[in-house]
């Protein structure tokens, strides 16, 4: 406020003056020549004064990147070599002799898409990563109520459908050499989205003979242990192999 005080006062000053000083008669020429350049020289102190007191804003803007950015930095660059390391050279990329599906796999997505014709039917399954259970979670093996709560698995969503009409959506949870039915479903595509349809029962309700029936009708159409375990290294791959691109992307995020 003082500083603009200082600006007011001197501009009402030096303007008035300095037309004055202007309009004299020669006969004032020099004294009036000494009076502008005392005016002159005022403003230009107060020009002086205001740019040495005005705070400058520049040295607030830094380019160096901050002291806890090159600590994370760091850490990230020691991860990325830690999962680089560990690497293995025999990674599963390509399917095995036989393998009924086409494979689609988008890098930065955590599913795969697999497809398939069988018999005037389309057939997709969305493979998503696995949930991984390592030997020092394996605390309760004697407990019949926690069956496959301990293992690895991966989820699958299958859906089975012909030419213009509804499909079957099951929900599947796949172990080590097995394959367990969660849900089962009707999609209809003529149905809107917003009407709630009526999904059955619960998969383990229904009869045991209907239960072994719909395994084998998966079974039959490629949703077997050969490919779900074959499944399950593929995706314990890409989730490595994204994990290492996230922290890549992450890395280069900070760097910019």
């Amino acid at each position: 406020m003082a500083v603009t005080n200082i600006i007011r006062r001197t501009a009402s000053q030096v303007v008035p003056l300095a037309a004055r000083v202007i309009c004299r008669t020669q006969s004032y020429h020099h004294r009036s020549s000494a009076l502008l350049s005392t005016v002159v020289n005022r403003s230009a102190a107060s020009r002086n004064f205001f740019r040495s007191s005005a705070p400058s804003t520049l040295h607030f803007y830094s380019t160096k990147r901050p002291s806890s950015d090159e600590s994370l930095l760091k850490v990230l660059r020691s991860e990325i070599q830690c999962v680089e390391e560990s690497d293995e050279q025999d990674e599963v990329d390509e399917a095995p002799e036989g393998f009924p599906f086409k494979i689609e796999d988008h890098p930065g997505q955590q599913t795969i898409t697999l497809t398939r014709e069988y018999q005037g039917e389309s057939i997709t399954v969305e493979v998503h990563m696995p949930d991984l259970v390592t030997g020092d979670e394996d605390d309760n093996g004697d407990d019949p109520d926690n069956e496959g709560a301990n293992q690895s698995q991966i989820p699958l969503v299958v859906r089975v459908s012909k030419k213009n009409g509804p499909s079957l959506e099951f929900g599947i949870t796949s172990f080590a050499d097995e394959i367990a039915i969660d849900t089962l479903s009707i999609k209809d595509p003529n149905v809107a989205e917003d009407q709630i349809a009526y999904e059955g029962p619960d998969f383990t309700d229904l009869d045991e003979n209907l239960q072994k029936a719909f395994h084998k009708y998966l079974e039959i159409r490629g949703i077997k242990p050969s490919t779900t375990n074959f499944l399950h290294e593929y995706m314990i791959n890409k989730d490595g192999r994204e994990y290492k691109m996230w922290l890549k992307n992450l890395k280069k995020f900070i760097e910019a």
